[in-house]
């Protein structure tokens, strides 16, 4: 195992600290193991909180601040947050117009930020939920009762968080984010296994000169595995993949995502390969974004998501963010 931490036991810890040396426009308690925008609670706003499992940075500590999420709960290496964590971001932000939990759909992500909803309401705060399920590849998985929640997330919590910022209320926040939800959908393709600090070998054979279509954030299997295909072959798979389960009537919003160790030349690659897509399928981009946002530790690899837009949710995407991993507009 070659991975640049002291010991797998602190990987989170040590992180968190420097995270909190990194951005002192952030509250990070270390111990408590919760993000929190250093303004909060802001005034007259809905908190927007999100968590899971680490090994998915930037996702979520790194789009907290203006424009997105209030707070972020990171658990252990792919392992849910406690409900404790959640409740404690969720007093942390309520400024008296309630909450909105963002939850991917991982069975502990789920139990627990239920759990954490009732223990909020029981201090009196109102709290709204909305569940993340945009992966096409599978309907069921190791992790999942239904579709897995990936890169959408992002889109979700941008768009909610703009809405929030504009002053909407909780029951206009939390639509807005089931909006862009059931608009969105998400195909991931693996090129090499995934290694955690605590095993320290790959969590799935993957053996060299194939890949894995329809991979999950935590190593979880996908549709098929086949030999090693060429950036445009991966593309046609992966945006008709999309297509066929959701067909735009309108423009779309593109992220194209890293998995963590594809370097930026070959995702820009990539992207030239699902603009072609799209444009032979009669697809109107909007925006793209390219990078590596929700990520699962070393692995190399990319996903693809579309969400369809209307004007309001393209002003809302276009409106001003500043989070140590998203900026613009400001």
């Amino acid at each position: 195992m070659r991975m640049l931490i002291n010991v797998p036991e602190t990987v989170v810890e040590d992180a968190l600290r420097g995270m909190a040396a990194a951005h002192p426009e952030l509250n990070v308690d270390v111990e408590n193991r919760v993000i929190v925008r250093r303004d909060a609670p802001v005034a007259g706003k809905v908190g927007l909180i999100s968590g899971g499992g680490s090994g998915h940075e930037p996702l979520h500590g790194g789009f907290v601040g203006p424009g997105m999420l209030s707070a972020a709960c990171p658990g252990e290496v792919f392992t849910s947050p406690v409900p404790d964590q959640m409740a404690r971001a969720a007093s942390a932000v309520d400024s008296g117009q309630g909450v909105l939990f963002i939850v991917k759909n991982y069975t502990g992500d789920v139990l627990n930020f239920d759990m954490a909803a009732e223990l909020a309401e029981d201090e009196g705060v109102q709290v709204a939920k909305v569940l993340v399920n945009d992966d096409v590849a599978v309907t069921d998985s190791l992790f999942t009762a239904g579709r897995r929640g990936t890169g959408a997330t992002l889109f979700v919590e941008k768009l909610a968080g703009a809405a929030a910022d504009a002053g909407m209320p909780l029951e206009r926040v939390e639509s807005i984010a089931r909006q862009v939800n059931e608009n969105s959908r998400s195909f991931g393709v693996a090129l090499t296994a995934v290694t955690t600090p605590a095993k320290g070998t790959p969590t799935f054979d993957l053996p060299s000169g194939e890949l894995e279509l329809g991979i999950g954030i935590h190593g979880e299997p996908g549709r098929e595995r086949r030999p090693m295909m060429t950036s445009r072959e991966i593309a046609d798979f992966a945006v008709d993949a999309v297509l066929v389960d959701r067909p735009p009537t309108g423009p779309v919003l593109v992220l194209v995502n890293g998995m963590g160790s594809t370097p930026l030349l070959e995702l820009y690659g990539f992207n030239a390969e699902v603009q072609r897509v799209l444009a032979e399928r009669g697809v109107s981009v909007a925006r793209t974004l390219v990078g590596n946002y929700v990520t699962s530790l070393d692995m190399a690899g990319c996903s693809v998501t579309l969400c369809q837009v209307d004007e309001d949710l393209l002003r809302l995407w276009d409106a001003p963010v500043n989070t140590p991993a998203l900026r613009w507009g400001r």
